[in-house]
């Protein structure tokens, strides 16, 4: 089965770059990825084809109305909307700064989730009987505030999607990717050798592949250390990588 992604939107085409284009349209044209984006509008009954309202008790900004979303959800999954006990799937996630951080850990999680619906918000939020009705997973792609939950949404779709068996042609460079196992990425080179005076390091030449596989992985270290030292306190490491940490200060 694909992993399915549905997207909850007032502005559904924003998500047509990610569709048309790269890794994840890649994905679902080779039918690993059933991603699909609802119009919030669609699911209104006013002539208006209103989405939000001003807030009960005053003050700035428009809140999402409530009743478009729970249609909508229920729409694409019944037992989701109405909030059904040990209903897992689909996962209904809210895009929050409020919300828990979003890491490739987190990337993992929702990927075996096998379907995923992302609730984008605007202005102040959705009414809060969103979250008692469907009891949403808030997540944050971060501390800071954008203009709505479609580009973080589009970022953890992403992040997910290429997890997905076949999506990127070359496993590999999945497990090589950052944060894959919870270090930061090895300096990478291509031809020509020499760029402007700046060459490669020799043992990237050298054919050695032993060599050359512990000189990433010191390398990745290093990086992880000089950039996120919190990474490293809360990695798994092997013996050989606390050794190379030993030799480079950090014990």
């Amino acid at each position: 089965m694909p992993l399915r992604i549905d997207f909850v939107t007032i502005f559904p085409r924003m998500f047509d770059p990610l569709l048309g284009e790269g890794v994840i349209a890649r994905g679902m044209k080779q039918g690993l990825l059933d991603i699909r984006v609802h119009d919030l509008r669609d699911y209104t009954t006013d002539r208006h084809r209103s989405t939000d309202d001003e807030a009960y008790g005053g003050g700035p900004g428009m809140v999402m109305l409530a009743e478009p979303v729970l249609r909508c959800v229920e729409a694409i999954a019944p037992a989701a909307a109405h909030g059904d006990a040990g209903q897992t799937t689909p996962h209904v996630v809210m895009t929050s700064p409020q919300g828990r951080r979003f890491d490739q850990s987190v990337a993992r999680e929702l990927r075996d989730r096998e379907h995923v619906v992302f609730l984008c918000g605007r202005y102040e939020g959705f009414d809060h009987r969103v979250h008692e009705a469907l009891q949403p997973d808030e997540i944050s792609v971060g501390d800071f505030v954008v203009s709505g939950g479609e580009l973080p949404a589009m970022l953890m779709a992403d992040a997910m999607g290429r997890l997905v068996e076949g999506v990127v042609g070359n496993a590999g460079s999945v497990e090589e990717d950052s944060f894959f196992r919870g270090l930061l990425d090895y300096p990478h080179y291509t031809r020509p050798e020499e760029v402007r005076g700046m060459r490669i390091p020799d043992i990237l030449l050298s054919g050695h592949h032993e060599k050359i596989r512990k000189w990433r992985r010191e390398q990745a270290l290093r990086a992880t250390l000089e950039k996120r030292p919190d990474l490293v306190d809360a990695a798994e490491l092997d013996d050989e990588a606390r050794e190379i940490l030993r030799r480079l200060g950090k014990f």
